[in-house]
C-alpha cells in the first residue's frame, strides 16, 4: 500500500502540472491510474495483470510489491510483450537472460543488498557470524552472498541455519547457535521474521553480539511499538531513503523536497516504499520523455538510453540489459535510540 500511495502521489504532481510530456506525442498527457486489489495472492494476481493489460488495455504496467507479487506479472508481460515496470521484485531468478519486458526499479537485486553488509563485517573483523536466513529466493540470495563473502576471505560462518518464511518463533535456532559463540548474528527476513527475531535475540546472552536484520532501514516507524526501544538500539541494516538522503538530483523532487511535499498530501511522514512508488513514476516519466514512439519496445530502449544518467532520490537509475537494477545501493547503518525525544529512533549510516 505505501509503495501505491507513492505512486498516487507522483501521478498527483505531475497531473497538477498538466500532465506527463509524451515525446512520441509532442505534448502532455494525463496520467489515469488503473489499481485492482490483489490482496496479497499470487494466483490472483496473475489473473489481474491480465485484467489490466486485456480489459482495461493500459499503456504502462507496474508490479505490486515484492518478488512474490511480481513474479506472475512477469511471465504476462512477456507473454503480451509490454514492459513490466517492477518496483520491488528483487529475487536475483528474475533477471537471468536479456528480457526486454522487465525494469527493476527501485531495488538492486538482492544478491546485491548485502555485498556492503559483507565488506562492513570484514571492516569490524568479525570472525564469528552465525546466519539465519529464511527459505525463498530473496532471502537465500542474501545469505549466498555474505557467506561467497566471508569464505573467501577465510572466515566462513560459524553457523548457516535456513528455516521456513513463516517462522515467528526463532528460540530453537538461537539456542542452537549460542554454544558457538559467535560475535554477530545475521538474520535475513522479511518485515514479520524482523520483528520476531528482534524481540527474541534481546533476551538471550546472543545480544551482546552485533546483530543485522534488514527491515528496520526500510519501516523504521512499523518496528516502534512491536519492537522495544532496547531491543532496536544498536541494531545494524540496510539504510534506505528517506532516512538516506540524495541531495542532488535531475529527475523529480529531492529528499527533503519529497518529505516536506508528500507529507502535506498524505499527512503522515513517508518511508521507504512511500519513495519506491514515487520514484517507479519519476522512472515512467522519464521513459515516455525519451521513447521516440508509443510502442513498448520503444520505451525500453528510451529506459536503456537514459540507464546511468537519471539520478532521482533513490540515486542513480542504471539498468543492465536483463533489465537488473545497478545504480542503487544500500549501505549499512546503525539505529540510534535517543531517549525522551520527538524522533527517538534514527539511522546513521556507518559503511560505507
Amino acid at each position: 500500500m505505501p509503495e501505491l500511495e507513492g505512486l498516487k502521489f507522483w501521478i498527483h504532481e505531475v497531473n497538477k502540472r498538466g500532465g506527463v510530456y509524451v515525446r512520441a506525442y509532442g505534448g502532455l498527457a494525463t496520467v489515469n491510474l488503473v489499481a485492482l486489489d490483489d490482496k496479497s495472492s499470487p494466483s490472483l494476481a496473475r489473473l489481474l495483470y491480465r485484467e489490466l493489460i486485456t480489459r482495461y488495455h493500459v499503456n504502462l504496467l507496474v508490479s505490486d510489491f515484492g518478488s512474490v507479487l511480481t513474479q506472475p506479472a512477469i511471465a504476462m508481460a512477456q507473454q503480451h510483450q509490454m514492459v513490466l515496470f517492477d518496483q520491488s521484485g528483487t529475487g536475483s531468478g528474475f533477471f537471468l537472460a536479456n528480457d526486454p519486458f522487465l525494469v527493476l526499479c527501485d531495488l538492486p537485486t538482492s544478491q546485491v543488498w548485502p555485498l556492503p553488509l559483507g565488506k562492513f563485517l570484514l571492516r569490524q573483523m568479525v570472525k564469528r557470524v552465525a546466519i539465519i536466513y529464511a527459505s525463498n529466493p530473496f532471502d537465500s540470495a542474501q545469505d549466498q552472498t555474505v557467506s561467497t563473502v566471508l569464505t573467501k576471505a577465510g572466515l566462513p560462518p560459524v553457523a548457516n541455519i535456513s528455516v521456513p518464511t513463516s517462522t515467528t518463533n526463532y528460540a530453537r535456532y538461537l539456542r542452537q547457535i549460542e554454544p558457538l559463540k559467535p560475535k554477530a548474528v545475521i538474520e535475513f527476513g522479511y518485515f514479520n521474521n524482523d520483528v520476531a527475531f528482534l524481540n527474541q535475540i534481546y533476551h538471550t546472552p546472543l545480544d551482546e553480539a552485533l546483530r543485522f536484520t534488514a527491515f528496520p532501514g526500510q519501516l523504521l516507524s512499523d518496528f516502534i511499538g512491536r519492537v522495544p526501544p532496547q531491543a532496536l538500539a544498536g541494531t545494524f541494516t540496510y539504510n534506505f531513503p528517506p532516512s538516506l538522503r540524495y541531495r542532488t538530483t535531475n529527475s523529480g523532487l529531492d529528499t527533503q523536497r519529497f518529505d516536506e511535499i508528500f507529507m502535506a498530501w498524505s499527512k503522515h511522514p513517508p518511508n521507504f516504499l512511500d519513495v519506491a512508488g514515487y520514484n517507479t513514476g519519476l522512472i515512467i516519466q522519464a521513459s515516455l520523455q525519451h521513447a521516440t514512439d508509443d510502442t513498448q519496445l520503444g520505451i525500453r530502449a528510451a529506459l536503456n538510453s537514459i540507464s546511468g544518467h537519471l539520478n532521482t532520490l533513490e540515486g542513480t537509475f542504471e539498468i543492465d540489459s536483463s533489465g537488473a537494477q545497478l545504480g542503487e545501493s544500500l549501505p549499512i547503518a546503525k539505529i540510534l535510540y535517543r531517549h525522551r525525544t520527538e524522533n527517538f529512533m534514527s539511522l546513521k549510516t556507518v559503511y560505507p
